[in-house]
């Protein structure tokens, strides 16, 4: 797990910033749901021959005999939400957005940690591929805000249960004389979720996978419709796509719409080289835990993923904390108490104030004025305490002058305007 330090906050502060106001702006709200949820909501949503449910999830039992988990993935705790409190009632669609910290045991690696976090988004009551192409065209937007360029999104349908049978059945049919080629991981998945071997990192898989049947070709007439209407709606917003026969998602409850943003890739290779974001529609899961019948969609987005893309591409990523404009220096019990009041009233002021109450040291004290960068430094000491009066500092020249306290912050105003 990984400890995120003040020297990478500005990344987290700009990210959220942006979020919240695009996904504000396309009408979506924000939830937050436990941490902590039942380990059984996990096994029916994101299914049990799954990885995450496999070898990945962090579950234990409490005293009290209940089976929980920390949460892998935040759309099955979003819909467990719209069903417990009655969303299915609201004008829809539904459109909720989340942000927080995800768990799963996995092997750490670059981008990669056991506690992760995600930004997602999921939207509930509307069947229309205009809304697949919709939540797609926003994180795109949401990305490029970021200043990141030349992403391109992978796109594929894996269809519904109307169609899909007829593929696993294909699929079966072309791997049955080459089962004891793949690799073991994939001997297992050929048991369980078949689908699954097409997304094999494995390079032998990998060949072995190329000329097998593709999804498209088995999609029935209403999942072909939709996907075509959800490619049409991307063309016309100039979203870069390209049409993915491999992307099946790792989670059973997808259905129809499937697709990841991927970064450039740089010439020479790129060391980060994964998804930023994925999705797709799960039109069966919100039914399935127990709700009414509820089309939905929705992405997440890996927040240390794209932190690292940030930082190995030419975005600017603004401070976090804006520059100071002075520094207030103090020396003795009573000059401390009065510049911290002093401090104070420069902040409600809107005026960005820095200080070191536990140094004694004048010089000490201005060589952090001078390292911050700071123009004008205030200097207290027993006298100026005493005489209600402060002495004002330029740093650059040296120049001091003694002012009344009850005078220094028109006259800071003043010179900062000049």
């Amino acid at each position: 797990m990984n400890d995120i330090l003040p020297a990478d906050q500005p990344y987290w502060h700009f990210i959220m910033k942006k979020a919240s106001t695009i996904l504000s702006d396309y009408g979506f709200e924000k939830i937050d749901t436990p941490i902590v949820e039942s380990t059984h909501l996990f096994l029916r949503s994101v299914g049990e021959t799954s990885d995450i449910v496999e070898k990945e999830m962090y579950n234990f039992k409490t005293k009290g005999g209940d089976e929980l988990s920390l949460r892998p993935e935040g759309t099955a705790a979003v819909a467990r939400a719209y069903i417990e409190h009655g969303m299915s009632v609201m004008p829809h669609p539904v459109q909720l957005w989340y942000f927080g910290p995800f768990f799963r045991h996995d092997n750490p690696q670059a981008g990669r940690f056991r506690q992760f976090h995600q930004l997602g988004v999921e939207s509930f009551g509307d069947d229309n591929a205009a809304t697949d192409a919709t939540l797609i065209f926003v994180a795109y937007k949401l990305l490029e805000s970021l200043g990141l360029k030349n992403m391109v999104v992978k796109i594929n349908s894996i269809g519904d249960a109307s169609c899909r049978p007829q593929y696993i059945k294909a699929l079966k049919d072309y791997y049955r004389n080459r089962s004891k080629k793949i690799c073991n991981k994939c001997k297992r998945r050929h048991k369980t979720n078949i689908l699954r071997l097409l997304d094999c990192e494995d390079q032998n898989c990998r060949e072995l996978g190329k000329d097998a049947p593709q999804m498209l070709d088995f999609l029935d007439e209403e999942c072909r419709a939709h996907f075509k209407n959800a490619l049409e709606f991307l063309d016309e917003t100039k979203v870069p796509y390209l049409l993915e026969s491999r992307l099946v998602r790792g989670l059973d409850y997808y259905t129809r719409t499937v697709f990841e943003i991927w970064p450039e890739e740089k010439e020479g290779g790129n060391n980060y080289q994964w998804a930023l974001c994925g999705g797709g529609r799960y039109d069966k899961l919100v039914n399935f835990l127990g709700g009414p019948k509820t089309p939905a969609s929705g992405w997440s987005m890996g927040i240390e993923r794209v932190i690292l893309t940030l930082k190995g591409s030419e975005a600017l990523v603004p401070e976090h904390h804006p520059q100071p404009k002075i520094f207030i220096a103090q020396l003795g019990e009573l000059a401390k108490r009065k510049s911290l009041l002093l401090f104070e009233e420069f902040r409600n002021h809107g005026i960005i104030a820095r200080a070191s109450f536990g140094r004694d040291s004048i010089k000490s004290q201005l060589r952090i004025a001078n390292r911050l960068g700071i123009k004008y430094t205030l200097i207290m000491g027993q006298k100026e305490a005493l005489d209600g009066t402060v002495i004002l500092r330029e740093m650059n020249s040296g120049v001091q002058e003694t002012v009344l306290q009850d005078k220094i912050l028109e006259m800071v105003k003043q010179r900062l305007k000049n």
